[in-house]
């Protein structure tokens, strides 16, 4: 798990009086000092590992969701992004008179951790979204569909989501930030990005990220600067107004006066590293040495 001297941004916004919930997937740790109560969130509804069957909520025949600390199987045989759409849907209703930080994390369209060999490798979406695409006659036609309509359930839930923070009057006063942890993988189309997930190319690690903040960020803008997930963290601190404490060091930048149109920042440089493949990016030259291929971009 996540070593627990690392500060997480929740435990700062509870410290501030935020309520805060996570619904989906937690991928820092198993063990109970690492689940999210003991990291700062108030309530947890998901599965901790990697990926699971979307029905029975296992991964490879092992239970793997829970209600905050404890395993559960209560809805097992629901699909899941059901689940997580009504665990968000009831948090935002009842904890919407204090501050709040929603941490929505689908295992859509992530492919079904199951032995069954007809499930194993694709990914799973309710009949009535799988019928608003073409039959599949290949496995791949059918990875691909299976990827198709999970995504489009995700969207639909989402659209509700954001249904609700707006019929309660709190759109102006809410930060929407979705974006994906990873580039594309089973039935998922990176085109014209070469490359998916776990690899270094621009399909591995190119994701797109939508930022909503009405009144506050111009909508409609697209940016092309260079940033990443680890700007988050400084950016919620900014935009709540919590001061991040002198001992913590964060990797990221603030980038709410480049999405304001005050400034054009952007990073000059970044590293990976993921088993044994490696990447560098200095200015517009990108370095990968990796077991698929190697060179200067």
């Amino acid at each position: 798990g996540t070593d627990v001297r690392e500060i997480l941004f929740p435990e700062l916004l509870k410290k501030a009086g935020y309520v805060n919930g996570i619904f989906g997937k937690w991928d820092m740790g198993q063990l109970k000092r690492y689940l999210p109560l003991q990291r700062g969130f108030d309530q947890f509804y998901g599965f901790a590992n990697t990926g699971i069957d979307y029905y029975t909520h296992e991964r490879y025949n092992i239970p793997s969701m829970y209600r905050n600390n404890e395993p559960t199987v209560e809805d097992e045989g629901i699909y899941s992004t059901y689940l997580f759409e009504r665990e968000a849907l009831r948090f935002i209703k009842e904890s919407r008179k204090s501050p709040i930080f929603l941490y929505l994390a689908f295992n859509a369209p992530h492919s079904a951790s199951s032995l069954d060999p007809e499930i194993r490798g694709t990914v799973q979406a309710p009949p009535e979204y799988l019928d608003m695409y073409p039959e599949a006659t290949t496995q791949k036609e059918r990875r691909r569909r299976g990827y198709m309509a999970a995504v489009t359930c995700m969207d639909n839930a989402i659209e509700n989501v954001l249904g609700m923070v707006d019929s309660l009057g709190l759109d102006e006063n809410t930060i929407v930030i979705f974006f994906s942890d990873n580039g594309g993988g089973t039935g998922s189309d990176n085109y014209p990005l070469s490359g998916g997930k776990a690899t270094m190319w621009e399909g591995g690690l190119r994701v797109p990220c939508i930022i909503k903040w009405p009144g506050r960020i111009k909508e409609g803008q697209v940016l092309d600067n260079f940033i990443s997930s680890l700007e988050i963290f400084p950016t919620i601190l900014e935009a709540t107004g919590i001061k991040k404490p002198d001992s913590l060091v964060l990797d990221g930048f603030n980038i709410l006066p480049l999405l304001k149109g005050e400034t054009d920042l952007e990073r000059d440089e970044m590293y990976w590293e993921f088993r044994d493949d490696f990447a560098a990016r200095v200015g517009d030259i990108k370095w990968i040495n990796s077991k698929r291929g190697n060179g200067l971009f």
